[in-house]
């Protein structure tokens, strides 16, 4: 969420249930000077309507990717971008990728995804 706000993307926000993450990720945008720029949420991301983001930035474990790319399918616009960190979405082929290893990040193009579907 902060690298997000400091490329430009606004509204940069963030969704977590662990209270201790939540706190964790405040503190590090409050240290970052950016606490009344960016949002953290205590909230279900099963729950959340997502059909107005339009840069969606995931670091999910892997089982979590098959249930979160149906939500994302159902939810997000044509012209939204997926950004996914460490663990690829296993059935969409990604419009382009950056880095190695664990600092792996796959960016998928929603409209490029619903047309390969």
């Amino acid at each position: 969420v902060l690298e997000a706000h400091r490329q430009g993307l606004r509204p940069a926000l963030g969704y977590e249930l662990n209270p201790w993450l939540l706190c964790l990720a405040r503190y590090r945008a409050w240290r970052a000077g950016c606490h009344g720029d960016v949002s953290f949420l205590k909230k279900d991301l099963w729950k959340v309507n997502l059909s107005d983001c339009h840069n969606v930035i995931v670091f999910l474990a892997p089982s979590v990717k098959p249930p979160l790319a149906t939500k994302l399918l159902a939810e997000l616009p044509d012209d939204a971008r997926v950004v996914a960190g460490r663990f690829p979405f296993p059935s969409w082929t990604p419009s382009s990728t950056l880095g190695q290893g664990l600092e792996q990040v796959w960016a998928y193009d929603m409209k490029e995804v619903r047309r390969e579907a």
